[in-house]
């Protein structure tokens, strides 16, 4: 099994004092010692043709983007994002490092893919950066493969916070699922809750989370919301958009994830993709504000996609709540009109 591996660090697109920065990866490397490392081949990305792009973001966004990026450094929103003069390039990088390995995948070169990537993107709207994010690097990489021929795609986005961009690019797609998990009550505030797509019953699956929430609760939600969703959907490629805010040591945010739990999370996807699609499955990495959270993510993701033993000593201090009641509202809503 060979797993794809894009590296887009970006270290001109930093701003002083912001969480988003590239110290993000300063855990990361020194692949060849790692387990799984035979089973890795790195890629060397490629910027995104601008008509992929244009496939998801407005032509008077992306003409906004690139000006307040000449005009940078500077802060373009209150979460806040911002841009330097390298951010332009970086972006279109990060979101070709994504295309690039879906296109892997997709020309059988690759089992499946991980784009490890900066700035990240799931809260980018067709007409708006925002959250930390530029372009959306996951919906383009999407958008693509359905241009290509992939009759049905699934997303599934666990990031702490909801993958509002995402949701706005396929809000009216029939050909693309989404599953969001996401802590409730923060950014983006307005988005993430069960009801957002009242048209889009069982295809939009939201799965807003009380604080604290982690291993356990991804377990429940991999056995009773995502297998059925991916049963009923039945996805030709599966795409996730993996956030390390969730974990419990993130500054900015309170699930209640550890290493274990995100390894135990990839590798249902992946089993499932391997079920329903040939195994094809790419991962574009989203939050995650702890360094060494970061790292140990990207371990436990690749040891997924690889099929490596993985023993992560990492386990949450808190008690988790009971979910039971918000995962019935979840499924009730959604089989509705499945």
């Amino acid at each position: 099994m060979t797993t794809v591996v894009a590296l887009v660090p970006s270290p001109g697109h930093v701003y002083p004092g912001h969480e988003e920065s590239p110290t993000r990866f300063q855990y990361l490397g020194r692949w060849v010692s790692k387990p799984y490392a035979s089973s890795l081949r790195f890629l060397e990305p490629q910027p995104a043709p601008r008509e992929a792009v244009s496939a998801v973001h407005t032509g008077r966004m992306l003409r906004d983007f690139e000006d307040a990026c000449r005009r940078g450094p500077g802060i373009t929103d209150y979460a806040p994002t911002y841009v330097t003069q390298a951010t332009y390039a970086d972006a279109f990088l990060a979101a070709g490092a994504v295309l690039d390995c879906t296109r892997a995948v997709l020309e059988g070169r690759a089992q499946n893919a991980f784009a490890i990537v900066r700035p990240p993107g799931h809260h980018a709207e067709p007409g708006a950066s925002m959250g930390f994010c530029l372009l959306n690097n996951i919906a383009i990489a999407v958008r693509a493969a359905l241009e290509s021929g992939v009759k049905k795609a699934l997303i599934v986005d666990f990031d702490v916070h909801h993958g509002n961009g995402t949701q706005a690019v396929f809000f009216d797609e029939q050909r693309v699922a989404f599953l969001s998990t996401q802590q409730e009550n923060i950014y983006p505030f307005r988005t993430g809750f069960i009801h957002d797509a009242p048209h889009a019953r069982g295809r939009i699956v939201n799965v807003p989370l009380p604080a604290r929430s982690g291993d356990a609760t991804f377990g429940r939600i991999a056995d009773e919301v995502l297998t059925p969703l991916v049963g009923h959907f039945a996805p030709e490629m599966i795409f996730v958009s993996a956030g390390f805010d969730g974990h419990w040591d993130d500054p900015l945010a309170e699930l209640g994830l550890s290493s274990a739990g995100y390894h135990a999370y990839a590798h249902r996807l992946v089993e499932l993709a391997g079920q329903t699609c040939g195994g094809k499955i790419v991962f574009s990495l989203e939050g995650g504000y702890n360094p060494k959270n970061v790292a140990s993510g990207v371990d436990a993701v690749l040891a997924a996609l690889t099929g490596t033993p993985f023993s992560p000593q990492d386990p949450s201090p808190y008690p988790e709540p009971d979910i039971t009641q918000r995962l019935e509202e979840v499924r009730s809503w959604n089989e509705a009109e499945s």
